[in-house]
């Protein structure tokens, strides 16, 4: 004969908040709220095996079939108990508490929201989980233990920390060869850095008197070996300036990039090597696409 828990018993041998437990049944659309703040069982519940049952003192209640705690839905809430939560990172990897979120929003898993943190796609696809506090509402992001091997986190951590890492090396890099090595990067802009081409020293020196704050030649935080021409912190933005049309290894290179750039959802500007001359037209109508100000 079937044995039958309240949902409330349910949670306690599955170890698992009960208001947790209530919180996903309701989600996935087994029970409901009703206008005086009961529970109802829904259609797809009693399809569970869920039944409503009365007791003598507290009246009806919804119970469930005990083999639903091994039902893919609630064995995801279980999954869910294992994540990794930004604290556990930072323990991990050595870093303080209170740069760790800042650190996996550099790289673009997160973004800052009004309170708290919002999983992008690209967070998405390296394991995050989007949670909310249950008392402030405040979002958070937990991690599956995968993410402690991504590559492109491992790097970053280490950056961070001032170690240098076999990857870091020019020269072991995929992008240092072919084309990169072709095109030696001797022309300096007024920020310091050095670049390709007259097109990239100009970019850089818009972005430089426009004191916007960027990367050049940062490495995508992705675990593909791929290097934008220039990234900007503020707005998590990349530029890509496409210089070299007529060659057909460039073509295929800028459409193998693109792809990726659409694959993880990045913010991304082009610049053709039309636009160099108005830059001061160009550049500010695609930067204030991505809220960033020119001035």
């Amino acid at each position: 004969m079937a044995k039958f828990l309240s949902t409330t018993a349910l949670s306690k041998e599955m170890k698992i908040p009960t208001k947790e437990l209530f919180g996903l049944l309701e989600s996935t659309g087994l029970i409901r709220r009703e206008e005086n703040s009961t529970w109802a069982l829904t259609e797809q519940g009693k399809a569970k095996g869920g039944i409503t049952k009365t007791h003598p003192q507290h009246g009806q209640y919804i119970a469930w079939n005990e083999n639903l705690k091994f039902d893919s839905i609630l064995k995801q809430l279980e999954e869910d108990k294992n994540l990794l939560t930004a604290t556990a990172l930072s323990t991990h990897f050595g870093v303080s508490r209170f740069r760790i979120n800042p650190i996996l929003s550099e790289i673009g898993l997160i973004q800052k929201s009004l309170k708290g943190w919002v999983l992008t796609k690209l967070g998405e696809s390296a394991g995050g989980k989007q949670f909310e506090h249950d008392k402030t509402g405040i979002p958070f992001v937990c991690w599956n233990e995968a993410i402690l091997t991504n590559k492109r986190i491992i790097e970053t951590m280490k950056e961070v920390q001032g170690e240098a890492t076999p990857e870091e090396k020019p020269e072991q890099t995929q992008e240092k060869t072919g084309f990169r090595e072709k095109f030696e990067a001797k022309l300096r802009t007024a920020d310091g850095h050095y670049v390709r081409s007259r097109a990239e020293m100009l970019i850089d020196n818009w972005l430089y008197m426009s004191e916007i704050v960027h990367a050049y030649e940062r490495k995508l935080p992705i675990e593909e070996d791929v290097y934008c021409d220039f990234y900007l912190p503020v707005g998590k933005v990349y530029i890509e300036y496409w210089g070299l049309e007529n060659d057909e290894r460039y073509r295929e290179r800028k459409k193998v990039k693109l792809s990726i750039y659409e694959k993880y959802g990045f913010n991304l500007i082009e610049v053709e090597d039309s636009d160099i001359q108005n830059l001061d037209d160009i550049l500010p109508k695609k930067l204030l696409k991505f809220g960033i100000q020119a001035y």
